[in-house]
């Protein structure tokens, strides 16, 4: 087999597993972030709270880094395209992200009521919000987004910034806020202290059910819509432009792969069971396994959306034969390699470091060594 054309599928999977990081971890902090003011009472309960992810959240946000550095190297064009497209929404992003850390180190630095408030609110907004946009975006990519590309490869931006938050990518949003709100209430599950523990443990049950039927609705929803489907391209490993395809949407078209393909039903069944699975968990006080099965749960609702739009990555609701593939969109063979190389090195690294920080770190929070401690969160 042609060796480009494995590498083009590694990193297709490989930006998955970057989405999934991303939605499992820093969801995880973002969804602490959002429930800081609903299941933290008292001041010293949302100190707690956030004293719990203190160790974790900075570094968690590597995979945030790295999800936007797969794409910038492996998809130049897919990155160009929606950073120029979306840049309203990149830049709302961008600010979410920079308050979020000022929210971290500031907030318990003054002992004023006024303070504080105003932090905990913009940690719950710089929580819910890039979450919420990292779920629309999921979204727009299955209905299309509207751009179209000049003769000289010029991507032209044809929607607007309303357009971006039609019914469907809200939903997917809140699916994308419903995952992270679980994950969040079963990390306050295990390591915040009583009552905060009771309350995220209400939250996260809550959070799985909502994350099952708005996962439910959205694959009706999806099964109604128009799909897109090649009709002609000069094939897999072969260079290419978004110029030289023919593509017709077709309605059910996105689950042409599962038809096909049976066996890839699993992916979403995965998705459900691991939601299911991890509501059981939740009421069952068991907040170890119930976070494992939350990541299950992220495999299967990002794996669901990939193999029922494979290979497509930035369909064009414009120009439905300009839409960005895995064929057309993806970098050189010698760049993927070279890619190939450093992520061999270094994810697992991550993993490493990763997993040392949460074991040294394990067990719940003091409440009076949070107060005792003036450099603490």
């Amino acid at each position: 087999m042609d060796l480009y054309l494995i590498l083009q599928v590694l990193w297709w999977v490989l930006l998955g597993v970057l989405f999934v990081g991303l939605g499992t971890m820093v969801g995880m902090d973002m969804g602490v972030g959002t429930l800081l003011r609903f299941i933290g009472k008292t001041d010293t309960e949302r100190r707690s709270m956030l004293n719990a992810i203190g160790p974790h959240w900075d570094g968690n946000q590597v995979w945030f880094i790295l999800g936007g550095g797969a794409i910038f190297a492996a998809y130049p064009l897919i990155y160009a395209t929606s950073f120029s497209g979306l840049y309203v929404v990149i830049l709302l992003l961008l600010w979410s992200m920079i308050v979020r850390p000022l929210g971290f180190e500031y907030r318990s630095k003054i002992a004023s009521p006024a303070w504080r408030n105003a932090w905990d609110w913009t940690l719950l907004l710089s929580g819910a919000l890039p979450m919420i946009i990292f779920g629309a975006a999921m979204g727009n990519m299955l209905m299309g987004v509207p751009f179209h590309f000049q003769w000289d490869m010029r991507s032209v931006y044809t929607g607007s910034f309303i357009t971006l938050f039609n019914p469907f990518s809200v939903l997917a949003g809140l699916l994308s806020l419903s995952l992270s709100v679980y994950m969040g209430g079963v990390m306050m599950m295990g390591r915040a202290p009583e009552p905060v523990a009771g309350r995220a443990r209400t939250a996260a049950g809550y959070a799985a059910l909502a994350a099952i039927v708005l996962f439910a609705v959205l694959g009706v929803w999806v099964s109604m819509v128009n799909g897109y489907k090649i009709v002609s391209f000069p094939g897999g490993g072969v260079p290419q432009t978004p110029l030289q395809q023919t593509v017709e949407l077709v309605p059910g078209g996105w689950l042409s792969n599962y038809k096909s393909y049976p066996i890839l039903w699993a992916v979403p069944l995965l998705g459900f069971a691991g939601l299911f699975f991890g509501w059981t968990s939740v009421r069952s006080n068991k907040h170890t396994l119930a976070w494992w099965l939350g990541a299950v749960s992220w495999i299967g609702v990002v794996g669901t959306i990939g193999v029922a739009m494979f290979p497509f990555l930035m369909p064009s609701s414009s120009n439905p034969s300009q839409s960005l593939t895995l064929w057309n969109s993806i970098s050189s063979e010698t760049t993927l390699l070279w890619m190939t190389g450093w992520t061999v090195v270094f994810v697992p690294i991550i993993f490493w470091y990763t997993s040392w920080a949460f074991y040294v770190m394990r067990g719940r929070v003091d409440p009076k060594e949070v107060e005792a401690d003036p450099h603490a969160y």
